[in-house]
C-alpha cells in the first residue's frame, strides 16, 4: 500500500537544507563539489543527502526543478497583471536577478535532459509564451517576437555584465533594459531569420 502521508518536517526541512547546501558548493565548486561537502555544509550526515537522492545527478536536477520552479510562479502570477508589457519585464527582471545571485546555469548539462527537469522547463515556457503572447497583443512589444526570442534573451543580461571586470553588481541591469527597449515595437525593423523552433 502506498504511504499517501504527507512527509516529515523534520524532512521537508533537511531536504530545504540540502539543497541550499548543494546550490552554494556548487556554485563554489562547480560539478566537482562533492556529496560530503555537500552534507557538512547543510549540517546533516551523507545518509542523510542519499535518503532524498539517490544520485548527485538527482540532487543536482532537484535544484535545477526548484530554480525554474521559482521562475514559473513569478510568470503565473504575472499573468493577470494589468500592463502586460512591464509584466514581461519583471519577470524577464526576476530571471536575471536570480542568475545574478547565483549563477548555476552550467547544471543544465548535467541533469537537463532528465524527463523531471523538461516538464518543469515545459510550465515556465508556456508561463512565458503567454507572457509574450499578452504584450503582443498589447502592443508592448514587436509583432515579431516570440516566446523563444524571449528565452533565449533571458541569459545575455548577465553573461554580457560579467564579461567586464569588475563590474558594478547591477550592471546587467543596463543590458535588461537595452534587451527590453529592443523588444519594443518602436522603431522595430523587419527581423531577418526566422525564430528557431525547438521541438
Amino acid at each position: 500500500m502506498t504511504d499517501t502521508r504527507p512527509p516529515r518536517a523534520d524532512a521537508v526541512r533537511n531536504r530545504r537544507l540540502l539543497l541550499a547546501a548543494a546550490a552554494d558548493e556548487f556554485a563554489e565548486h562547480g560539478l566537482d563539489a562533492s556529496v560530503a561537502d555537500i552534507a557538512r555544509r547543510a549540517g546533516v550526515g551523507k545518509g542523510t543527502v542519499f535518503r532524498h537522492f539517490a544520485t548527485k545527478d538527482e540532487l543536482i536536477a532537484a535544484i535545477l526543478i526548484d530554480r525554474i520552479n521559482e521562475l514559473s510562479a513569478v510568470g503565473e502570477r504575472l499573468l493577470d497583471a494589468g500592463d502586460p508589457g512591464e509584466a514581461l519585464c519583471e519577470f524577464l527582471t526576476a530571471a536575471a536577478q536570480q542568475r545574478q545571485e547565483r549563477d548555476l546555469s552550467f547544471l543544465a548539462e548535467a541533469s537537463g535532459s532528465m524527463r523531471e527537469v523538461a516538464q518543469a522547463r515545459s510550465r515556465m515556457t508556456a508561463a512565458l509564451d503567454r507572457l509574450v503572447e499578452r504584450a503582443r497583443e498589447h502592443g508592448a512589444v514587436r509583432a515579431d517576437i516570440t516566446g523563444t526570442d524571449v528565452l533565449l534573451l533571458m541569459c545575455a543580461p548577465n553573461y554580457v555584465a560579467g564579461s567586464v571586470p569588475d563590474a558594478s553588481p547591477d550592471l546587467w541591469r543596463r543590458y535588461l533594459a537595452i534587451i527590453f527597449d529592443g523588444l519594443r515595437p518602436e522603431g522595430a525593423h523587419a527581423l531577418p531569420a526566422e525564430p528557431p523552433r525547438f521541438a
